[in-house]
């Protein structure tokens, strides 16, 4: 760890230790980091990333940690945080870039001050563009796929190189990056000129069902499971009875059967107990079998 430290500090990147990660997750759940390293520039991450691997220390990519549960005992190694030159973005007529830092509610305002159409379904969804492509985030009928036609990566190696749409693998809740440990840099969107009044409106509507219909009042990590084949995840879990049930400070929660909140204090002990048991009721009362799209990582 302290050869990792002094190239930090020789090139001058920001870092601190044992950083509570419960602070940079929308669960509000972790404990911290052995270093939380925060990069601006294609440069700094590429040193960052080599300096962990050549002291044999692991390393995640962090966005807004809107997907992430992470464990009550912390993550062993490096978090890096993406800034800087990472939360750039730029309008080329038609086409939109944006860095993998963006959150998704500025490159949609983005699209929506140029008249651009197609990212209305993403205006809301409380992650990065950098997560949004690595799972093709998705809702209300679109899907990041639908409109990202590039993205740029690092190899852990060093090495910087682009996927074309057709090499994403974009499918449901996935990407090419799920199978690799390349890291997205920036991702390209080919967009539709459209009426800027009629993309708001479009917009508005999209984040009105959220608030009606989501427990965004409460910290959470979206939906929990995967949409089963032929059946919706939250209807199942609501057909079973277990809309409010709780274990610790997890709940299921009773505005959306889909959501697990930390409705106060709860653990990632808590909510791995809890996904266990929606998915073992599920199970046994309908034959189907949830699987969690969010990631549980750490110690």
């Amino acid at each position: 760890m302290n050869k990792l430290f002094d190239t930090l500090k020789q090139n001058n990147i920001a870092y601190i230790t044992d950083e509570p990660m419960k602070a940079h997750t929308t669960f509000k759940i972790g404990g911290a980091a052995d270093v939380f390293i925060t990069v601006n520039s294609i440069d700094e991450l590429r040193l960052a990333v080599s300096a962990c691997r050549e002291s044999e220390i692991p390393f995640m990519i962090l966005g807004k940690g809107s997907n992430l549960l992470i464990s009550d005992d912390g993550i062993e190694g490096a978090v890096i945080l993406l800034d800087g030159d990472f939360k750039a973005l730029t309008v080329d007529g038609d086409t939109i870039t944006s860095g993998a830092g963006v959150a998704l509610s500025k490159l949609c305002t983005v699209a929506l001050d140029h008249g651009l159409s197609g990212l209305e379904f993403a205006y809301g969804i409380p992650g990065t563009v950098g997560g949004a492509v690595y799972m093709n985030a998705g809702a209300y009928g679109g899907e990041t796929k639908d409109v990202c036609i590039e993205a740029t990566y690092l190899t852990p190696e060093g090495e910087i190189g682009t996927y074309e749409a057709d090499e994403l693998d974009f499918s449901y809740r996935h990407s090419i990056f799920k199978e690799n440990d390349n890291i997205i840099l920036f991702s390209k969107y080919k967009l539709t000129p459209d009426d800027p009044a009629a993309i708001k409106a479009r917009m508005d509507d999209f984040l009105d069902r959220r608030r009606t219909k989501q427990p965004l009042e409460y910290p959470s990590a979206g939906s929990v499971f995967k949409r089963p084949v032929g059946a919706f995840a939250g209807t199942l879990i609501e057909q079973c009875g277990l809309k409010g049930r709780t274990v610790g400070g997890a709940q299921v929660s009773e505005k959306h059967a889909g959501f697990i909140i930390n409705a106060g204090g709860a653990t990632c002990r808590d909510v791995m107990d809890l996904v266990r048991l929606v998915q073992d009721t599920v199970k046994t009362e309908t034959g189907y079998e949830l699987e969690c799209e969010i990631i549980r990582t750490g110690r």
